[in-house]
């Protein structure tokens, strides 16, 4: 394993863009945890997030991972360069030449990304549980630890993204085709979604229609990047001036998501080790 981790460091060590795409992840990461200590202008409105409870524990831990899962596609790239490259500079074909096997090729880069996703869920456990204790209202036990759980969901996700992102780069080798792939498949899950909701609300008014669109369970959401997306809900009716305006926020742990994450990773696992056994490269 530690073999494999070096042989991932030294072989990414003088590629640009790696280096580049991970600072630049990792200083944005932490510069948004802090944007609740901003203030924003808006239609003639000063706001400030952290007078609207962002920082407020259990609030927080939702408020936090939410945000910062929006900067996956940052390390995305990092993944889909460091394993196109393999296969566009002939790296893959070489290290296999020198004994590298195809397993051993799979296992560096779920290592790396393992490490990825293990140190941005740390930065974001650590950095979370110190803007909290600085700036949550309460800072009781059972508050604090409440919805700890979006941290395991933040891992789930960006594991799950990433053993996705693999699979497509792996299957199709080039980083243009990678990214154009990943478009075209949240474009058809959209549709996918859309029309197996208007399938099951057609007809339907007011109260019954949002019963049905709350409490029925969708297939589509069991989709990749729907399941990924469904793990981590928009916190926005959590803020004050939501909650001012009578907007509900209602959360029921997604375990059909969670379960459905696991699956797709070890399909997306599976189905890169068995590209690279099948083709002849």
């Amino acid at each position: 394993m530690i073999k494999l981790l070096k042989l991932e460091y030294y072989k990414n060590l003088n590629y640009r863009p790696f280096k580049v795409f991970t600072i630049l992840y990792f200083v944005i990461l932490i510069a948004l945890l802090f944007i609740g200590l901003l203030d924003f202008e808006l239609m003639g409105n000063t706001i400030n997030l952290k007078e609207q409870g962002i920082y407020n524990f259990p609030e927080i831990w939702n408020f936090t991972t939410y945000i910062v899962a929006l900067l996956k596609i940052f390390l995305g790239l990092i993944i889909v360069f460091s394993i196109s490259q393999e296969f566009s500079n002939r790296m893959f074909k070489q290290n296999t030449i020198d004994g590298l096997s195809r397993t051993e090729f799979i296992t560096s880069k779920l290592l790396t990304i393992s490490a990825f996703t293990i140190i941005s869920t740390v930065i974001v456990l650590l950095l979370t549980l110190f803007l909290g204790y600085q700036y949550s209202k309460t800072t009781e036990s059972e508050k604090v630890f409440t919805e700890i759980f979006f941290i395991g969901n933040y891992f789930v996700k960006l594991f799950t993204f990433f053993s996705f992102l693999m699979f497509l780069s792996v299957l199709l080798r080039k980083s243009v085709f990678v990214f154009l792939a990943l478009f075209v498949f949240w474009i058809v899950e959209r549709i996918a979604s859309g029309l197996e909701i208007f399938t099951k609300v057609r007809g339907m008014q007011g109260p019954q229609r949002n019963e049905v669109l709350q409490n029925d369970f969708f297939i589509s959401h069991l989709l990749p990047l729907e399941s990924m997306s469904s793990l981590i809900p928009a916190p926005f009716a959590r803020l004050n001036a939501a909650k001012m305006l009578g907007m509900k926020y209602e959360f029921h742990y997604p375990t059909e998501s969670l379960m459905a994450c696991l699956v797709w990773c070890a399909i997306f696992i599976a189905g890169s080790f068995w590209i690279l056994k099948k083709r002849d490269w």
